[in-house]
């Protein structure tokens, strides 16, 4: 018996080392590709956790682009539409209602076009 559980635990240890030393680029939590459950935006590489419902399962999806619908960043981490891409705002009636419900929906623009109109 003393024999065999040196063995078993060598065996174990070859078998796991390459799974150890292989980079993770995707993670179980972490890092999830577009398309993957999820339960929080900070879970997902593109930043949002969207749903399509409030019994729906929530997805990592693709932050909403210019003229695209959008919801404003929120304290919850899912979204019923995802917040803008980076240098994008979203432009949203932000009640106290809206953000209580997560309905204060509105549309991605570029500031920088509006200033140039002006």
């Amino acid at each position: 018996m003393a024999k065999v559980l040196p063995a078993c635990l060598l065996l174990a240890l070859l078998l796991l080392a390459p799974a150890l030393a292989a980079p993770q680029e995707r993670g179980l939590i972490f890092n999830l590709e577009i398309g993957e459950l999820c339960l929080q935006s900070a879970q997902c590489k593109s930043g949002c956790c969207h749903r399509v419902s409030g019994l729906s399962l929530a997805r990592c999806a693709s932050m909403a682009a210019e003229f695209q619908e959008c919801s404003p960043k929120s304290i919850y981490g899912v979204y019923y539409k995802c917040p803008c891409e980076r240098g994008l705002t979203c432009e949203a009636d932000r009640t106290i209602v809206g953000s209580i419900t997560n309905s204060d929906f509105g549309v991605c623009k570029d500031p920088q076009d509006s200033s140039r109109r002006r």
